[in-house]
């Protein structure tokens, strides 16, 4: 896992070192959206400068017009010069137009093209990363790079970077035709340029951090909201709305005030901003009308020159509110690019091992894990499970049983030593071979939106109904789908709504059965089930269980009971390892939890 990776980015306190190179991956990122579309950026620039030429070109025309077309047809009654200078006029306006619309078209697909690549990037790559990224990266946080960061990205790329493109090509138009009318005219506008960069450093020196904040806050407030709604038993469970109403009130008038900066800033450049257009332009008029009495300097010109100083000012506005859009669209590209520089903690293989059919041998050979330095939770951990036993893993909470089933899921990756499966190192195995031979049903039992079919048929996709449905009858869940209001056709709706805790279990038993893998983890899977619930299960357990290597994490005794082996693990090792019989026979740890066990049930 990369150390300086988005871990570390919910921040707005970089250094410079660390702001050039979020700028630099940021970059790097954006030109890999844009490589494909190479051709159509071509046309696209082809389109910008001929539309924006155009746009520039009225006021040299009217010029034109009087300067030399009015002259001739008052003094000769000749035509001709006006007719051409209106009809250029015309034409130029049509074309742009024209042209205008066909590169908005243009901008717009090319805008929606690197949207719908950053997204499936985005998608996919966040899907690949280990179980180690989603235990630290909160569910809110990567929400908020799927929404409100690429909803950023998206503004700029629909409207802000038209008034890039286009204002600073008016700009560059505007100053080269003003000049060319009048150099006198130019020299005061290059004048004028000194306070405007002024300006606009000023305000790129502010805005940067200004919008950082922004988008911290507006990232913290969406990450709240989506913890508490997706918390939302916990929260009216143990009466936090109160503690959430002031913890979201402080995150909301933290993002008010750092759009309260971002508008101050705007109050102050909008009106300095005027101001210089307005000096400038008073400078040019006052210039040019001496000139224009002392005969060096036509009248057409003059109102040329006046338009164009007017004129070159205005984009400016448009520039800031890009730069508005730029500062916040980068700041969540930087968050972005974060999440996709990050690395797998559990990388495919380079050269992968096949395994067509696993006999379902586990081992862990002088295996040390700790999720940090210095925390070691499995401290030289040696086990051998030959192919179709079955081991129950008992212990306190903390004790490690959770980290070896994380471990031989290959969630994770051992610090030291090896996990195999018939003497392969799960590091070297196929990633497809070890997921088809290994499966770990958890506690939590994660339904997806769809019918109760989709969902048990995840475990085999492609199953037809009579696998399903055998499935379903060899765990015990059956009876409850069938009662359900359409069957095994019944939406479940987000997270299981429709059923409950414990079908939700059944069902996930149901998968695992279906998947048929040759090595099976259960991981607090009955914790979810009620006495009669677990009862019925428990032969479909049997069945299975039956012929596969299993490993089953249990606080309750009577799953464990249909193990043909119980480890007692206390802090990451095993301590008693011996037959259900007897290790209750004994007087160990183990039999003492089944006397304490035995009498709750008396």
């Amino acid at each position: 896992m990369t150390v300086h990776g988005v871990r570390g980015e919910e921040r707005d306190d970089f250094t410079k070192a660390e702001s050039i190179r979020l700028r630099r991956r940021s970059l790097a990122l954006l030109g890999s959206l844009m490589s494909p579309l190479k051709v159509r950026l071509w046309i696209i620039a082809v389109v910008v400068v001929v539309s924006t030429a155009g746009q520039v070109a009225g006021p040299a025309l009217i010029a034109y017009g009087i300067d030399n077309a009015l002259p001739a047809v008052m003094q000769n009654d000749d035509w001709t010069a006006a007719f051409w200078t209106v009809g250029g006029y015309i034409a130029v306006a049509i074309a742009g137009a024209v042209l205008t619309a066909w590169y908005t078209v243009l901008a717009a697909r090319i805008s929606q093209a690197i949207l719908f690549d950053l997204r499936k990037r985005v998608f996919l790559h966040t899907q690949r990363l280990s179980l180690e990224f989603h235990e630290t990266y909160t569910s809110g946080r990567i929400i908020s790079r799927q929404t409100s960061d690429l909803d950023s990205i998206r503004e700029l790329l629909d409207s802000g970077l038209n008034q890039l493109i286009q204002g600073v090509l008016y700009m560059v138009f505007t100053a080269v035709a003003l000049v060319a009318l009048d150099p006198t005219s130019g020299i005061v506008l290059a004048v004028a340029l000194i306070p405007l960069y002024v300006l606009i450093r000023w305000f790129q020196k502010n805005s940067q951090q200004r919008f950082r904040l922004t988008r911290v806050a507006s990232a913290r407030v969406i990450v709240h909201f989506v913890e508490t709604m997706t918390g939302i038993r916990a929260v009216q469970a143990f009466r936090k709305e109160k503690r959430n109403r002031d913890e979201y009130g402080g995150y909301v008038e933290d993002y008010r005030v750092a759009n309260t900066k971002v508008f101050n800033l705007f109050g102050t450049f909008d009106p300095a901003l005027v101001l210089i257009g307005n000096l400038t332009l008073a400078a040019v008029v006052i210039v040019g009308g001496f000139r224009v009495a002392g005969g060096s300097l036509e009248i057409g010109a003059l109102l040329a020159v006046a338009l164009y100083s007017k004129r070159f000012f205005d984009p400016a506005q448009e520039l800031a509110m890009f730069y508005n859009g730029y500062q916040s669209a980068s700041a969540a590209m930087e968050k972005i690019s974060g999440v996709l520089e990050e690395v797998p903690s559990v990388p495919d293989p380079a050269k992968p091992v096949h395994i067509q059919q696993a006999a379902g041998k586990v081992d862990f050979d002088d295996v040390e894990f700790a999720y940090n330095r210095n925390a070691v939770v499995l401290p030289e951990f040696d086990l051998h499970v030959p192919a179709g036993q079955t081991i129950a893993l008992v212990g306190s909470t903390g004790a490690g049983k959770s980290t070896l089933a994380k471990l031989m899921a290959r969630f994770y990756d051992p610090t030291r030593g090896s996990v195999k499966l018939d003497g392969v190192d799960l590091r070297d195995l196929d990633t497809k071979d070890m997921r088809r031979a290994i499966v770990m049903v958890t506690q939590e039992a994660y339904l997806f939106s769809g019918s109760v079919s989709d969902n048990i048929a995840l475990g085999k996709p492609g199953a037809t109904h009579e696998e399903i449905e055998r499935a379903s009858k060899a765990v015990g869940a059956h009876e409850f789908i069938m009662a359900l209001p359409d069957g095994y056709d019944t939406d479940v709706n987000k997270r299981g709504g429709r059923v409950s805790a414990g079908q939700r279990q059944l069902l996930s038993f149901a998968r695992a059965f279906l998947a048929d893998p040759r090595v099976l983890i259960l991981d607090e899977a009955t914790a979810s089930l009620d006495i009669p619930s677990e009862r019925l299960v428990q032969e479909g357990l049997e069945t299975l269980l039956a012929d596969r290597t299993a490993v089953i994490i249990a606080h309750r005794l009577s799953t464990v009971a249909i193990a043909h082996r119980v480890l007692v693990m206390e802090h990451g090792r095993i301590v008693e390892d011996g037959t259900p019989a007897d290790l209750i026979s004994g007087t160990g740890r183990f039999a003492q939890l089944h006397a304490a066990w035995r009498d709750s049930l008396v």
